[in-house]
């Protein structure tokens, strides 16, 4: 019984740094987001810096993670929880990547005249951002619905990506010398579209960890 008691302790800790690994990736895409709208080129690199944080905590998950299958040799639901929180933990770090990646765009951008105000692109962000914090509230409290409501508005983040990409290729063509500017705010789209594909991916293993079945929500 003690040793049962100390898996169920394990669990509930990888799930807290979890759901620490899911806030702190949310933080650098607020400040990511924030740093375009104001144009603020040492937010950015302070970002770019505070990545680090994100990296080692994933990295702390994962060795305790692969500790604990080794330790208690888990099966059935035990052992999707642990598979479950190796997968977030790999989604929630690809969006603290994706943050540095809008950041090092900012850089690129700097300061100068804009071809156009930054208004759609923190719209479209917005959506991303509320998809993360409730597929990580679907996570906490294993809510199949909640999840699968966060994966059907991704359908929203892809249209506002197209429309958006659409119409800075037409500024690109009128506006030659934005090109370089107008290429950054192309990438920073698309890296906010991945941020929305990412927390549908984290609503297909809430889903799995809780019915045990595979579901392509990305479909």
């Amino acid at each position: 019984m003690v040793v049962r008691g100390n898996f169920q302790t394990e669990l509930e800790q990888l799930k807290n740094m979890l759901l620490e690994l899911g806030k702190k990736a949310e933080t650098a895409m607020n400040r990511a987001i924030e740093a375009l709208k104001t144009q603020n080129v040492d937010d950015a690199i302070h970002i770019i810096e505070d990545d680090a944080e994100i990296n080692v905590l994933e990295d702390e998950i994962n060795d305790l993670a692969i500790l604990m299958i080794a330790k208690q040799q888990p099966v059935a639901t035990d052992l999707r929880r642990i598979i479950v929180a190796l997968r977030i933990s790999t989604d929630l770090e690809r969006v603290g990547d994706l943050a540095v990646n809008i950041a090092k765009s900012v850089i690129r951008i700097g300061d100068g005249k804009l071809i156009k105000p930054i208004e759609e692109i923190p719209r479209m962000a917005a959506i991303a951002q509320k998809m993360n914090a409730d597929v990580l509230e679907a996570f906490y409290k294993e809510d199949v619905d909640l999840a699968k409501k966060v994966a059907e508005i991704d359908d929203q983040v892809d249209d506002m990506y197209g429309r958006l990409v659409q119409e800075l290729l037409e500024l690109m063509t009128q506006n030659p010398d934005f090109i370089r500017q107008i290429t950054q705010l192309a990438f920073i789209c698309r890296y906010i579209e991945r941020y929305a594909d990412h927390a549908t991916n984290i609503s297909e293993s809430v889903i799995y960890l809780v019915k045990g079945k595979h579901y392509d929500l990305n479909a």
